[in-house]
């Protein structure tokens, strides 16, 4: 059975935005497993978050208190129908990221991971390592900086393979 997973990032709640968009509480109401890469900024985020989604896996990022680092940590690992999925806020500069990431995150590491889901930059971002690591960033819905307009992205992970990895414009 597919499952589908949303991912985000940035939020910046209540910083950047007031509140998280209708749009994406939908997309949090219609999907099996939501994933947040850290930079929540408070914690009321994510005990909205871990309210309403069915299943939640987040990181703490740069911009998050000691109460999200003690719930969250760095690092989140989930195994979702076979694929293997890490979860970190930054990976540095985007020269030599997956090199990089590889390393820490792809098949010769002590817990290797399929997809890799960061944030950080909120600049949206898909690549694959020379591993076969696939690295994705989903921006950030409601703080867009240099992008045109908010973003998420959607996927839905089916007997063992990521499909339909799709970046969702989330205008204010």
């Amino acid at each position: 059975m597919a499952t589908r997973m949303l991912l985000l990032s940035d939020t910046h709640l209540p910083a950047r935005a007031k509140a998280l968009q209708q749009q994406v509480w939908a997309l949090v109401d219609a999907v099996d497993v939501v994933v947040h890469a850290g930079d929540w900024v408070d914690v009321a985020t994510l005990d909205a978050l871990s309210a309403r989604a069915a299943r939640l896996v987040g990181v703490a990022g740069n911009n998050d208190g000691p109460e999200l680092w003690a719930r969250l940590g760095e690092v989140a690992r989930v195994e979702v129908e076979g694929v293997r999925f890490a979860v970190i806020h930054e990976t540095g500069a985007s020269a030599g990221r997956e090199r990089r990431m590889d390393e820490r995150f792809g098949p010769g590491s002590d817990a290797p991971a399929d997809v890799l889901v960061f944030g950080h930059s909120h600049i949206p971002w898909d690549s694959t390592a020379p591993s076969g690591l696939r690295l994705l960033n989903p921006g950030s819905p409601t703080d867009r900086r240099r992008q045109p307009v908010g973003t998420v992205m959607t996927l839905t992970v089916d007997d063992g393979a990521v499909r339909d990895v799709a970046l969702v414009e989330t205008p204010r």
